[in-house]
């Protein structure tokens, strides 16, 4: 099946510190080069299969498609929390998402982040203009992006997902939906007809065309999609209903049973299908504008996606919104289904395409921004990964890990579990069962042989280092 990703990053005029491209020289001299623009696209909940150019046979996404042809592929990146508040978290501040020597599922004050962690304040000090677009879920208030320290912030504040991707946006339009929060700022920018990731992107659009050109910017839009509600334009989920039926799956079964639940094996909801679809388009729009302003060559666009999509069940049946087959589980989960992104980096002028397997996590995108237009660091837990993208590092030595102590039996199917991974081994800990499973990644990257009973010693070396990591949160 043919599959999607979701998460971008884009980066207008990167530092000539960049890597060299056919004909250019790198500068190695960070001070002397022009400072890059920068804009993230944040994909939500978009599974590592859910692009057609990572496989799906079913979601269409010829921008995206194109724009990972032209980019650095990463094939072994990660979310550093399966679900959306603590993978935001880690990727805002550059480090595990821990608080209080735990990992809560929220209520992180980003407001406490203090400036010497803090990236945006960081590249918001050196001459950027700082705006943020669309889904925060990091807190409303002193915790929202402009108090963590953007210029400007649209559409973000404590909501976790819309009430409604159509007009209008902040009314539900099914029955029974829990309460939610409301997004900011779209009653007043709404007009009839609007559906949230259009309006989002006509957001960022403007300010890309209205921003002071005498001044590098660093923009960041987070989309809404594709989580939650499943919602689409009637056009497009038509469309896609007459490709899925007359698709044929073979003797993929529609679900199997996974943990408490159950795991969606199909990529066969239209409607789902007509979000990510529509996303591809609005991230079309954003490249072509960059095209026409003549900034695109010198844009560094990063994409990927919070975490993996949502797959799974539990005690409580739910409907599934995508598959992320043939990785094992999605949401929720510590399998590669529900932590393995897509993650893509492109720089037409300055990054040879290419394929780098180093092990990268989203805890590095901003230490990687600060060493590209700083040549600095910040005593976080993540790492540059600069020398990828100058084709210099195919891999980096390092013990990563995962601790998922919230579990969410009836929703997703999951239970509480931590994960390890070093080189091509990562071991998975239902602590409170008990219960190992260890897999060899490079050689199972579908997690298929649990390698725990006939490799004790590695099992007993890994679980050492996680507990060890687990003391010191």
């Amino acid at each position: 099946m043919k599959f999607r990703v979701v998460y971008v990053l884009l980066v207008a005029g990167l530092l000539n510190t960049a890597c060299k491209s056919a004909g250019d020289q790198p500068i190695t001299d960070a001070a002397s080069a022009a400072k890059p623009n920068i804009l993230i696209i944040h994909v939500d909940d978009l599974g590592y299969h859910d692009l057609s150019f990572t496989g799906s046979e079913i979601y269409q996404t010829p921008n995206i498609d194109r724009f990972a042809k032209e980019a650095v592929v990463f094939t072994n990146a990660y979310a550093n929390y399966p679900r959306c508040v603590p993978s935001r978290y880690a990727m805002m501040t550059g480090g595990y998402p821990i608080k209080d020597g735990d990992v809560p599922d929220d209520g992180f004050e980003m407001n406490t982040v203090s400036d010497t962690k803090n990236y945006i304040k960081q590249i918001d000090a050196s001459g950027y203009q700082t705006a943020y677009f669309g889904k925060w879920h990091l807190g409303g208030g002193a915790n929202n992006p402009q108090g963590f320290g953007f210029d400007t912030s649209v559409a973000a504040g404590a909501a976790g997902s819309p009430m409604s991707y159509l007009y209008p946006i902040n009314t539900p339009k099914g029955k029974g939906q829990p309460k939610k929060e409301p997004i900011p700022d779209v009653d007043a920018l709404e007009q009839e007809g609007d559906y949230l990731t259009d309006l989002l992107t006509n957001q960022v659009l403007d300010y890309i065309k209205n921003r002071d050109t005498k001044q590098p910017f660093m923009a960041m839009l987070a989309f809404y999609a594709v989580h939650q509600p499943i919602e689409a334009k009637e056009a497009d989920t038509q469309r896609n209903q007459a490709e899925i039926a007359a698709h044929d799956f073979g003797n993929l079964p529609e679900y199997i049973e996974e943990g408490t639940g159950r795991t969606k094996m199909r990529q066969d909801n239209a409607e789902y299908a007509a979000m990510v679809e529509n996303m591809d388009a609005n991230v079309g729009r954003i490249l072509k504008l960059l095209d026409e302003l003549d900034l695109d060559e010198n844009t560094l666009v990063l994409l990927s996606s919070d975490h993996g999509g949502l797959s799974n069940d539990g005690t409580k049946k739910r409907q599934l919104a995508t598959s992320n087959y043939p990785l094992r589980a999605g949401k929720g989960w510590l399998y590669e289904g529900g932590i393995k992104v897509p993650l893509f980096a492109r720089w037409k002028t300055k990054l040879q395409p290419h394929t780098t397997d180093r092990l990268t996590l989203l805890m590095d995108v901003f230490p990687t921004l600060l060493d590209l237009t700083q040549s600095k660091t910040l005593e976080t837990d993540g790492q540059s990964f600069l020398p990828a993208l100058q084709g210099r590092e195919s891999e980096a030595n390092r013990m990563v890990y995962w601790h998922s102590p919230n579990a969410r039996p009836a929703n997703t199917g999951d239970t509480p579990s931590s994960a390890i991974r070093v080189g091509d081994y990562k071991l998975i800990n239902w602590y409170k069962e008990g219960r190992f499973e260890l897999y060899n990644l490079k050689q199972d990257p579908f997690e298929q042989t649990d390698l725990s009973k006939t490799m004790p010693d590695k099992v007993n070396e890994l679980a050492q280092a996680l507990n060890d990591w687990k003391a010191n949160l």
